[in-house]
Protein backbone atom coordinates (compact mmCIF):
# COMPACT_ATOMS: atom_id res chain seq x y z
CA UNK A 1 0.00 0.00 0.00
CA UNK A 2 1.03 3.64 -0.17
CA UNK A 3 -0.09 5.43 2.73
CA UNK A 4 0.35 9.35 3.77
CA UNK A 5 0.45 10.14 7.04
CA UNK A 6 -0.38 13.32 8.50
CA UNK A 7 0.39 14.14 12.66
CA UNK A 8 1.80 17.14 14.56
CA UNK A 9 6.01 16.47 13.93
CA UNK A 10 6.43 17.40 17.95
CA UNK A 11 7.13 14.87 20.98
CA UNK A 12 3.16 14.97 21.48
CA UNK A 13 2.19 11.00 21.97
CA UNK A 14 -0.03 11.66 19.01
CA UNK A 15 3.06 12.62 17.01
CA UNK A 16 5.75 9.82 18.08
CA UNK A 17 2.72 7.22 17.68
CA UNK A 18 2.18 7.89 14.24
CA UNK A 19 5.79 8.42 13.08
CA UNK A 20 6.51 4.62 14.40
CA UNK A 21 3.58 3.70 13.14
CA UNK A 22 4.62 5.02 9.82
CA UNK A 23 8.19 3.93 10.09
CA UNK A 24 7.07 -0.24 11.03
CA UNK A 25 4.40 -0.16 8.17
CA UNK A 26 7.90 1.33 5.73
CA UNK A 27 9.68 -2.09 7.52
CA UNK A 28 6.69 -4.14 6.34
CA UNK A 29 7.04 -2.63 3.00
CA UNK A 30 4.64 -0.31 2.30
CA UNK A 31 5.35 3.13 0.58
CA UNK A 32 4.46 5.63 3.81
CA UNK A 33 4.25 9.58 3.30
CA UNK A 34 4.96 11.93 5.77
CA UNK A 35 2.98 15.39 5.09
CA UNK A 36 3.19 17.70 7.66
CA UNK A 37 4.63 21.17 8.45
CA UNK A 38 8.20 19.74 10.18
CA UNK A 39 10.03 16.70 10.12
CA UNK A 40 8.59 14.68 12.88
CA UNK A 41 11.07 14.07 16.00
CA UNK A 42 10.97 10.30 15.69
CA UNK A 43 11.69 10.12 11.66
CA UNK A 44 15.67 9.48 12.03
CA UNK A 45 17.43 7.46 9.65
CA UNK A 46 16.70 6.85 5.75
CA UNK A 47 14.28 4.28 4.97
CA UNK A 48 13.87 3.42 1.27
CA UNK A 49 10.35 3.46 2.19
CA UNK A 50 9.89 6.38 3.79
CA UNK A 51 9.31 10.01 2.11
CA UNK A 52 8.23 13.38 3.95
CA UNK A 53 6.50 16.22 2.25
CA UNK A 54 7.03 19.52 4.04
CA UNK A 55 4.19 21.65 4.03
CA UNK A 56 4.83 25.03 3.51
CA UNK A 57 2.39 28.18 4.70
CA UNK A 58 2.16 31.58 2.91
CA UNK A 59 2.98 34.51 4.41
CA UNK A 60 1.89 37.68 3.64
CA UNK A 61 0.56 41.27 5.22
CA UNK A 62 -3.09 40.56 5.16
CA UNK A 63 -3.34 37.44 7.30
CA UNK A 64 -2.95 37.60 10.81
CA UNK A 65 -2.08 34.32 11.05
CA UNK A 66 -0.64 31.67 8.38
CA UNK A 67 -3.68 29.94 6.59
CA UNK A 68 -1.57 26.50 7.42
CA UNK A 69 -4.99 24.31 6.75
CA UNK A 70 -5.62 25.69 3.34
CA UNK A 71 -1.61 24.89 2.47
CA UNK A 72 -2.11 21.61 4.10
CA UNK A 73 -5.22 20.28 1.88
CA UNK A 74 -3.45 21.65 -1.37
CA UNK A 75 -0.34 20.02 -0.15
CA UNK A 76 -2.58 16.33 0.25
CA UNK A 77 -4.09 16.95 -2.72
CA UNK A 78 -0.62 17.23 -4.99
CA UNK A 79 0.56 14.33 -2.57
CA UNK A 80 -2.09 11.86 -3.35
CA UNK A 81 -2.18 12.77 -6.91
CA UNK A 82 1.33 12.49 -7.74
CA UNK A 83 2.26 9.49 -5.49
CA UNK A 84 -0.49 7.58 -6.11
CA UNK A 85 -1.79 6.85 -3.05
CA UNK A 86 -3.61 4.59 -1.61
CA UNK A 87 -5.18 6.10 1.89
CA UNK A 88 -4.53 8.90 3.80
CA UNK A 89 -4.81 8.21 7.60
CA UNK A 90 -4.71 11.63 10.01
CA UNK A 91 -3.56 11.45 13.16
CA UNK A 92 -5.45 14.19 15.78
CA UNK A 93 -8.95 15.34 14.78
CA UNK A 94 -8.09 19.05 14.91
CA UNK A 95 -7.60 20.04 12.02
CA UNK A 96 -6.25 17.22 10.30
CA UNK A 97 -9.50 15.44 10.10
CA UNK A 98 -11.55 18.55 8.50
CA UNK A 99 -8.15 19.30 6.30
CA UNK A 100 -8.42 15.67 4.78
CA UNK A 101 -12.03 16.29 4.51
CA UNK A 102 -11.84 19.58 2.39
CA UNK A 103 -8.72 17.52 0.40
CA UNK A 104 -10.73 14.58 -0.64
CA UNK A 105 -13.52 17.11 -1.98
CA UNK A 106 -11.10 18.40 -4.01
CA UNK A 107 -9.77 14.95 -5.49
CA UNK A 108 -13.02 13.82 -5.93
CA UNK A 109 -13.75 16.78 -8.25
CA UNK A 110 -10.83 15.81 -10.24
CA UNK A 111 -12.03 11.79 -10.38
CA UNK A 112 -9.55 10.68 -7.30
CA UNK A 113 -11.16 8.81 -4.73
CA UNK A 114 -9.31 8.66 -1.48
CA UNK A 115 -9.89 7.00 1.49
CA UNK A 116 -9.30 8.62 4.80
CA UNK A 117 -8.46 7.13 8.41
CA UNK A 118 -8.92 9.64 11.24
CA UNK A 119 -7.19 8.39 14.45
CA UNK A 120 -8.24 10.25 17.72
CA UNK A 121 -5.59 10.46 20.18
CA UNK A 122 -7.31 12.11 23.59
CA UNK A 123 -7.25 15.80 23.83
CA UNK A 124 -8.66 16.79 20.07
CA UNK A 125 -11.45 15.04 22.06
CA UNK A 126 -11.48 15.94 25.42
CA UNK A 127 -10.30 19.08 25.58
CA UNK A 128 -9.73 20.80 22.35
CA UNK A 129 -12.61 19.14 20.90
CA UNK A 130 -14.92 19.85 23.17
CA UNK A 131 -15.03 23.49 23.13
CA UNK A 132 -17.97 25.21 21.07
CA UNK A 133 -15.79 27.02 18.67
CA UNK A 134 -14.27 23.33 17.45
CA UNK A 135 -17.18 20.66 18.54
CA UNK A 136 -19.17 21.36 15.32
CA UNK A 137 -16.14 21.19 13.03
CA UNK A 138 -14.73 18.32 14.86
CA UNK A 139 -18.01 15.70 14.96
CA UNK A 140 -18.62 16.13 10.95
CA UNK A 141 -14.91 15.32 10.33
CA UNK A 142 -15.66 12.58 12.52
CA UNK A 143 -18.87 11.64 10.79
CA UNK A 144 -17.12 12.27 7.25
CA UNK A 145 -14.38 10.02 7.84
CA UNK A 146 -13.60 6.23 6.04
CA UNK A 147 -12.78 5.13 9.04
CA UNK A 148 -12.44 5.91 12.44
CA UNK A 149 -9.74 4.79 15.24
CA UNK A 150 -9.06 5.53 19.19
CA UNK A 151 -6.37 4.59 21.33
CA UNK A 152 -8.13 3.35 23.90
CA UNK A 153 -11.90 2.11 25.27
CA UNK A 154 -12.39 5.19 27.21
CA UNK A 155 -11.49 7.53 24.22
CA UNK A 156 -14.03 5.85 22.58
CA UNK A 157 -17.02 5.71 24.90
CA UNK A 158 -15.95 9.53 25.57
CA UNK A 159 -15.70 10.41 21.62
CA UNK A 160 -19.61 9.04 21.45
CA UNK A 161 -20.83 10.42 25.29
CA UNK A 162 -19.30 13.93 24.13
CA UNK A 163 -20.44 14.06 19.68
CA UNK A 164 -23.59 12.89 18.06
CA UNK A 165 -21.50 10.25 16.64
CA UNK A 166 -22.83 8.13 13.28
CA UNK A 167 -19.68 5.98 11.81
CA UNK A 168 -18.34 3.50 13.89
CA UNK A 169 -15.16 3.40 16.01
CA UNK A 170 -12.27 0.92 16.01
CA UNK A 171 -9.96 0.55 18.77
CA UNK A 172 -6.75 0.12 18.05
CA UNK A 173 -4.65 0.47 20.92
CA UNK A 174 -0.79 2.50 20.85
CA UNK A 175 2.04 0.33 20.96
CA UNK A 176 6.20 0.11 21.37
CA UNK A 177 8.78 -0.92 19.71
CA UNK A 178 10.39 -3.47 22.01
CA UNK A 179 13.45 -3.25 19.96
CA UNK A 180 14.09 0.02 21.71
CA UNK A 181 12.07 0.13 24.92
CA UNK A 182 13.31 -2.85 26.86
CA UNK A 183 15.41 -2.62 30.14
CA UNK A 184 19.32 -2.75 29.72
CA UNK A 185 22.23 -2.83 32.30
CA UNK A 186 22.50 0.78 33.10
CA UNK A 187 24.42 0.14 36.74
CA UNK A 188 27.08 2.74 36.35
CA UNK A 189 24.50 5.42 35.51
CA UNK A 190 22.05 4.24 38.33
CA UNK A 191 25.47 4.21 40.66
CA UNK A 192 25.71 7.78 39.37
CA UNK A 193 22.48 9.26 40.13
CA UNK A 194 21.76 6.97 43.83
CA UNK A 195 25.45 6.08 45.14
CA UNK A 196 24.34 4.85 48.22
CA UNK A 197 21.84 2.60 46.72
CA UNK A 198 18.43 5.23 46.80
CA UNK A 199 15.24 3.88 44.81
CA UNK A 200 14.86 6.15 42.00
CA UNK A 201 11.66 7.46 40.62
CA UNK A 202 10.84 8.54 37.76
CA UNK A 203 7.94 10.65 35.69
CA UNK A 204 8.16 11.68 32.02
CA UNK A 205 5.64 14.09 30.67
CA UNK A 206 5.18 17.78 28.70
CA UNK A 207 4.85 19.52 32.22
CA UNK A 208 1.34 20.61 31.68
CA UNK A 209 -0.98 21.13 34.23
CA UNK A 210 -2.90 18.10 33.32
CA UNK A 211 -0.27 15.88 34.21
CA UNK A 212 -0.37 17.07 37.74
CA UNK A 213 3.63 16.75 38.02
CA UNK A 214 3.11 18.53 41.54
CA UNK A 215 1.94 15.73 43.13
CA UNK A 216 4.75 13.22 41.40
CA UNK A 217 6.97 15.76 43.65
CA UNK A 218 4.40 15.66 46.82
CA UNK A 219 4.30 12.06 46.62
CA UNK A 220 8.33 11.86 46.72
CA UNK A 221 8.58 13.84 49.79
CA UNK A 222 6.55 11.29 51.38
CA UNK A 223 8.49 8.72 50.36
CA UNK A 224 11.62 9.90 50.83
CA UNK A 225 10.85 10.48 54.44
CA UNK A 226 10.84 6.83 54.85
CA UNK A 227 12.92 4.91 51.85
CA UNK A 228 16.11 7.05 51.05
CA UNK A 229 15.51 7.79 47.26
CA UNK A 230 15.72 10.21 43.87
CA UNK A 231 13.38 11.82 41.54
CA UNK A 232 14.14 12.12 37.91
CA UNK A 233 11.96 14.15 36.08
CA UNK A 234 12.32 13.70 32.48
CA UNK A 235 10.39 15.95 29.99
CA UNK A 236 10.03 20.14 29.85
CA UNK A 237 6.78 22.48 29.47
CA UNK A 238 5.44 25.44 30.91
CA UNK A 239 4.88 24.17 34.63
CA UNK A 240 8.44 23.76 35.10
CA UNK A 241 9.56 26.97 36.93
CA UNK A 242 6.39 26.44 39.14
CA UNK A 243 8.05 22.73 39.87
CA UNK A 244 11.09 24.11 40.28
CA UNK A 245 9.99 27.17 42.63
CA UNK A 246 8.63 24.13 44.42
CA UNK A 247 11.18 21.87 45.07
CA UNK A 248 13.23 25.01 46.28
CA UNK A 249 10.28 25.73 48.58
CA UNK A 250 9.93 21.84 49.89
CA UNK A 251 13.88 21.66 50.49
CA UNK A 252 14.51 18.57 48.31
CA UNK A 253 16.95 20.48 45.35
CA UNK A 254 19.36 17.36 45.74
CA UNK A 255 17.16 14.55 45.27
CA UNK A 256 15.06 15.73 42.50
CA UNK A 257 16.75 15.93 39.04
CA UNK A 258 15.34 18.00 36.42
CA UNK A 259 16.56 16.32 32.97
CA UNK A 260 14.95 18.01 30.42
CA UNK A 261 13.65 16.52 26.86
CA UNK A 262 15.96 13.45 26.16
CA UNK A 263 16.09 11.19 23.28
CA UNK A 264 16.80 8.32 24.78
CA UNK A 265 14.26 7.95 28.02
CA UNK A 266 14.48 3.93 27.70
CA UNK A 267 18.00 4.18 29.05
CA UNK A 268 16.72 6.45 32.05
CA UNK A 269 13.78 4.10 32.62
CA UNK A 270 16.03 0.98 32.82
CA UNK A 271 17.26 2.37 36.10
CA UNK A 272 14.00 3.60 37.45
CA UNK A 273 12.17 1.27 40.77
CA UNK A 274 9.02 3.44 40.18
CA UNK A 275 7.28 5.29 37.53
CA UNK A 276 4.57 8.22 38.76
CA UNK A 277 1.70 9.46 36.90
CA UNK A 278 -0.94 11.36 38.48
CA UNK A 279 -2.56 13.00 35.42
CA UNK A 280 -5.97 14.16 35.52
CA UNK A 281 -6.61 12.81 31.91
CA UNK A 282 -4.77 9.93 30.31
CA UNK A 283 -6.77 8.34 26.95
CA UNK A 284 -3.90 5.73 26.92
CA UNK A 285 -0.96 6.21 28.88
CA UNK A 286 1.85 5.50 26.35
CA UNK A 287 4.33 7.02 29.13
CA UNK A 288 3.10 4.31 31.51
CA UNK A 289 3.46 1.87 29.43
CA UNK A 290 7.32 2.72 27.89
CA UNK A 291 7.89 2.16 31.79
CA UNK A 292 6.70 -1.05 32.11
CA UNK A 293 8.31 -2.02 29.19
CA UNK A 294 11.69 -1.20 31.06
CA UNK A 295 10.44 -3.35 33.98
CA UNK A 296 9.01 -0.56 36.18
CA UNK A 297 5.67 -0.82 38.02
CA UNK A 298 3.83 2.27 37.94
CA UNK A 299 1.60 4.31 40.43
CA UNK A 300 -1.22 6.08 38.18
CA UNK A 301 -4.19 7.92 38.66
CA UNK A 302 -7.51 5.64 37.75
CA UNK A 303 -8.30 7.80 35.21
CA UNK A 304 -8.97 7.62 31.54
CA UNK A 305 -7.38 4.97 29.80
CA UNK A 306 -4.50 4.20 32.19
CA UNK A 307 -6.76 1.27 34.08
CA UNK A 308 -6.63 -0.64 30.81
CA UNK A 309 -2.62 -0.27 30.82
CA UNK A 310 -2.14 -0.28 34.44
CA UNK A 311 -3.65 -3.34 36.17
CA UNK A 312 -4.17 -2.68 39.74
CA UNK A 313 -2.35 -5.01 41.97
CA UNK A 314 -0.16 -6.70 39.02
CA UNK A 315 1.40 -3.99 37.28
CA UNK A 316 1.64 -1.50 39.70
CA UNK A 317 -1.47 0.30 41.67
CA UNK A 318 -4.00 3.17 40.15
CA UNK A 319 -5.24 5.83 42.62
CA UNK A 320 -8.24 8.49 42.93
CA UNK A 321 -6.92 11.72 41.68
CA UNK A 322 -5.17 14.11 43.76
CA UNK A 323 -5.18 11.61 46.52
CA UNK A 324 -1.32 11.88 47.41
CA UNK A 325 -1.41 9.70 50.66
CA UNK A 326 -2.51 6.79 48.62
CA UNK A 327 -0.17 6.84 46.11
CA UNK A 328 2.86 7.42 48.58
CA UNK A 329 1.77 4.37 50.26
CA UNK A 330 0.97 2.18 47.61
CA UNK A 331 5.01 3.55 46.36
CA UNK A 332 5.98 2.43 49.80
CA UNK A 333 3.78 -0.85 49.64
CA UNK A 334 6.29 -1.58 46.37
CA UNK A 335 9.27 -0.04 47.44
CA UNK A 336 9.30 -1.93 51.11
CA UNK A 337 8.78 -5.71 49.57
CA UNK A 338 11.09 -7.15 47.63
CA UNK A 339 9.35 -10.06 46.74
CA UNK A 340 5.93 -7.82 45.31
CA UNK A 341 8.51 -5.21 43.77
CA UNK A 342 10.14 -8.02 41.37
CA UNK A 343 6.71 -9.99 40.64
CA UNK A 344 5.41 -6.44 39.52
CA UNK A 345 8.55 -5.84 37.45
CA UNK A 346 7.49 -9.08 36.00
CA UNK A 347 3.86 -8.46 35.52
CA UNK A 348 4.81 -4.77 33.75
CA UNK A 349 7.02 -6.57 31.02
CA UNK A 350 4.36 -8.91 30.11
CA UNK A 351 1.49 -6.54 30.18
CA UNK A 352 3.19 -4.40 27.88
CA UNK A 353 4.51 -7.28 25.69
CA UNK A 354 0.38 -7.12 24.83
CA UNK A 355 1.43 -3.73 23.10
CA UNK A 356 4.18 -4.69 20.74
CA UNK A 357 4.29 -3.18 17.60
CA UNK A 358 4.57 -6.53 15.86
CA UNK A 359 0.80 -7.32 17.99
CA UNK A 360 -1.25 -3.98 16.60
CA UNK A 361 0.84 -3.78 13.43
CA UNK A 362 -1.25 -6.07 11.65
CA UNK A 363 -4.37 -4.98 12.90
CA UNK A 364 -4.06 -1.48 11.27
CA UNK A 365 -2.91 -3.11 7.96
CA UNK A 366 -6.00 -5.36 8.13
CA UNK A 367 -7.77 -1.99 8.87
CA UNK A 368 -6.54 -0.34 6.02
CA UNK A 369 -7.11 -2.84 4.01
CA UNK A 370 -11.32 -3.18 5.40
CA UNK A 371 -11.47 0.66 4.49
CA UNK A 372 -10.42 0.94 1.07
CA UNK A 373 -12.36 -2.28 0.00
CA UNK A 374 -15.47 -0.31 1.60
CA UNK A 375 -14.53 2.71 -0.45
CA UNK A 376 -14.05 1.22 -3.32
CA UNK A 377 -17.07 -1.04 -3.05
CA UNK A 378 -19.76 1.56 -2.03
CA UNK A 379 -18.20 4.43 -3.43
CA UNK A 380 -20.64 6.38 -1.55
CA UNK A 381 -21.28 10.57 -2.03
CA UNK A 382 -19.54 12.67 0.61
CA UNK A 383 -22.12 14.04 3.08
CA UNK A 384 -22.56 17.47 2.49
Amino acid sequence: MKIGIVCYPTYGGSGVIATELGLALARNGHQVHFITYKRPARLGSFNTNVFYHEVSSLSYPLFEYSPYETALASKLVDVVQHEQLDLLHVHYAIPHAAVAFMAKNILSAKGYTIPVVTTLHGTDITLVGSDRSFSPVVEFSINNSDGVTAVSQHLKEETIQKFDIKTDIEVIYNFLDFNRFQKSNKEHFKKAIAPEGEKILIHTSNFRKVKRVDDVIKVFEIVRKEIPSKLLLIGDGPERAHLEALCREIGLCDDIRFLGKQDAVEELLSVGDLFILPSSNESFGLAALEAMACEVPVISTNVGGLPEVNIPGETGFTCDLGDINQMAQHSLEILNNIDLHQKMKSNALKRAQKFAIEKILPVYESYYEKIIEKVRTNASPISL
